[in-house]
């Protein structure tokens, strides 16, 4: 059966963020330079299925087991919904994260931050939505790190979301933030996304899918587009 992508409604004028960005300074290389080019969608993106959902597994979404080995830090379930602009689920979606351990480290040779290295955490996990949109990982709650965009800059901790349509060239990239963060006022990739749409970016403490001795739990739901969409970035990076 044909299934045709949701009907779109418009982001509100002022809630999205700008492709330059001064304070993020890294943004006046990244951001494009010339117009959007839409490119045709065939029958067989539309329809045809994208990756066979066999090849991602359950173990796939668990962080914190790697290597024969248990990640350090605080354990957390990160959990919620893809859902269209209409809020309907938006099922068999595949999502991948990537995020620094709980010294705020990544796992990547550009990351010279001196801080230990996991060796029982690699920092990237991938699930796909089921019928309803649900999605879930069990991961390290990432700490905050330097990253030199200006003075005394560190960046809140934040888990990088990408998310795969029906072709790999619908790709949609996005950061979820923690509620509370001390490091707020100082992050331009926060504070480039207009007030009134940042807060869509930062999950939500979840006591119900707290696990006594075991994980805290937050909720973070991914609307595609339209009036409650989620702020994505134009191009993705490692930060």
């Amino acid at each position: 059966m044909l299934s045709l992508p949701p009907r779109y409604r418009g982001i509100e004028k002022g809630e999205e963020a700008p492709l330059d960005f001064p304070d993020y300074r890294t943004t006046a290389l990244r951001h494009p330079k010339q117009p959007l080019t839409l490119l045709p969608q065939r029958l067989g993106e539309l329809t045809g299925p994208v990756l066979g959902e066999e090849r991602v597994t359950a173990s796939d979404a668990d962080l914190t087991l790697v290597n024969r080995g248990e990640a350090s830090g605080q354990r957390i379930v990160v959990h919620g919904r893809v859902l269209d602009s209409d809020r309907k689920p938006v099922p068999h979606t595949l999502l991948e994260i990537w995020q620094a351990n709980a010294a705020g480290r990544y796992r990547h040779q550009g990351d010279q931050w001196p801080a230990p290295l996991d060796p029982h955490f690699d920092g990237v996990g991938r699930a796909i939505t089921d019928a309803d949109g649900h999605y879930s990982f069990t991961t390290i709650k990432p700490g905050a790190y330097p990253w030199g965009n200006h003075y005394n800059a560190w960046r809140p901790a934040h888990i990088h979301f990408s998310l795969f349509g029906r072709a790999f060239t619908q790709r949609l990239v996005t950061q979820m933030y923690f509620p509370d963060d001390p490091l707020f006022f100082q992050d331009p990739i926060y504070n480039s996304v207009p007030d009134g749409a940042r807060q869509r970016m930062i999950s939500v403490f979840d006591y119900a899918a707290t696990t006594d001795n075991w994980a805290l739990g937050f909720r973070f739901d991914i609307v595609l587009r339209g009036r409650d969409a989620t702020p994505f970035e134009e191009d993705d990076h490692d930060e």
